[in-house]
């Protein structure tokens, strides 16, 4: 702590800071906070859950309102839309909890305790109408069809009869089998959560709990009901007048779901994904530094026809961008039987023009009477390369492992050409793409396993950045 608070009190000189001190100080909290402040920003989104983040909530923390239902529901007379309030959070959320969650709360004893429309509201909320279809089918004998109903076309439908089927039920049963196939008068109940909010009432000025769908703080008036539904009628309210009770409620769950393979809609595992990047990551690693200081030690230390245009050569592919050689590389990993392999994302980025030319400069700097003496004592070339070479080039090379370690990690174009079609074999890259589908999106588990996936790669940075440094210091010098 001493050693950072000294650094932070550095002068150029003097006692008193100078111009200079402030404007070094300034340039650096501006790139720290140009660093921070996404990251942060990610991380408390990762907490929200996948309603706030749906309605674009732009609070800073995971907090959740205060909320009730808003409940719609279809009568012979037209639907009927009222507020129900009380109810307890796992109701609230019942369609963002997993299967366990949800088999561990007793759905159909809780609505017991209620009847009319509220009871079908909360009938087809917590998904007991299909439960309550079955059971009805079974009392009256009724063809297995109708299961099939509302995924028939428009002639096969015609086929069969259903008001014949509907005519010898009692009304409870008609409303089960017109809800469950969405029939008039009885379409599907509706049910969407609301926030509860405090605001004078537009005719009385008394404090009154109201209902709203969302509050925008840069529009003036927000549409509520009443709480109490003494109208069904909307009411404008000043959204300035708005009080709403805020609670924080970090959502664990976008991380313990995908990484335990109970992520909804998603089908890749996110921990088989983790494992196979670090498969990929480390053996690629070893390969580049293996592969990169051969290649560097020739091109350093012997001296042979043609020499400067291999280096040439090696240098110019450096300006050909990566989507330039796609096709080529889909082309021979295809040809190669590597397809659908982690191999496949391995073998064609082993050796790297960077990695070439970084250990190639380093090597220039080590004397070469080093090697002639090693040559002199009968050591073989192999044995000059590994045992000498290796060890005074390991700046360099810690620098290189560092820096293809982030590429490898955060490389999304070699996987997605060689493993796409393979979800066994996913990278984290791949897996965070699966959370976002033409009818699904699942945001809040994204950000989640992005913040996992800068973990490894921002601890080795922050932790050997010395080394780079270091490494790429000394390239060059003799």
């Amino acid at each position: 702590m001493t050693g950072i608070l000294t650094f932070l009190t550095r002068k150029s000189g003097g006692r008193r800071a100078n111009w200079l001190d402030y404007l070094t100080y300034a340039y650096l909290a501006f790139g720290f906070l140009m660093i921070v402040v996404p990251v942060a920003w990610l991380s408390l989104n990762s907490l929200k859950t996948k309603s706030q983040l749906e309605k674009q909530d732009l609070s800073l923390l995971p907090t959740v309102y205060e909320q009730v239902a808003r409940a719609t529901v279809s009568t012979p007379e037209g639907r009927e839309i009222f507020i129900i309030s009380d109810l307890p959070d796992w109701v609230l959320n019942w369609k963002e909890l997993d299967a366990e969650t949800q088999a561990s709360h007793d759905a159909a004893a809780f609505i017991e305790d209620y009847e009319g429309l509220t009871y079908y509201a909360l009938r087809a909320h917590l998904d007991l109408l299909p439960v309550q279809m079955r059971e009805v089918m079974t009392a009256h004998d009724l063809p297995e069809w109708l299961l099939r109903y509302t995924t028939m076309s428009v002639a096969a439908k015609a086929e069969h009869d259903v008001d014949a089927l509907l005519a010898g039920l009692d009304a409870d049963d008609v409303r089960v089998v017109s809800e469950f196939l969405g029939l008039p008068p009885y379409e599907q109940s509706r049910f969407v959560g609301q926030i509860l909010v405090t605001a004078p009432d537009p005719e009385t000025g008394v404090e009154t709990q109201f209902a709203v769908s969302n509050i925008r703080p840069n529009s003036e008036i927000t549409p509520a009901r009443y709480v109490d539904n003494r109208t069904d009628a909307v009411v404008k309210l000043a959204t300035d007048t708005l009080q709403a009770k805020r609670v924080l409620a970090p959502s664990w769950s976008n991380y313990t779901d995908p990484l335990t393979g109970k992520a909804f809609g998603v089908n890749v595992n996110f921990a088989t994904c983790f494992t196979n990047s670090i498969l990929v990551t480390a053996i690629a690693t070893i390969l580049t530094l293996l592969i990169n200081s051969m290649a560097a030690f020739a091109l350093a230390k012997y001296k042979f026809r043609g020499q400067l245009g291999f280096f040439i050569v090696i240098l110019a592919t450096l300006m050909v961008p990566p989507t330039i050689t796609l096709v080529g590389v889909f082309k021979a990993v295809h040809a190669t039987g590597l397809s659908g392999s982690i191999w496949g994302v391995i073998i064609p980025g082993a050796a790297t023009p960077t990695g070439v030319f970084l250990l190639r400069q380093y090597m220039l700097s080590i004397p070469d009477e080093l090697l002639e003496a090693a040559r002199m004592d009968a050591a073989s070339e192999w044995k000059v390369y590994w045992r000498i070479m290796l060890p005074l080039t390991l700046p360099a090379l810690a620098a290189l492992g560092i820096l293809s370690v982030i590429w490898r990690w955060n490389d999304l174009i070699l996987p997605l050409v060689a493993i796409a079609t393979t979800k066994e074999a996913y990278t984290i890259q791949l897996c965070l793409l699966e959370f976002r589908g033409e009818h699904l999106s699942q945001e809040h588990y994204r950000l989640a396993m992005t913040m996992v996936s800068l973990i490894p790669s921002t601890l080795v940075f922050v932790f050997l950045q010395k080394y780079i440094t270091a490494g790429i210091a000394n390239t060059g010098l003799k």
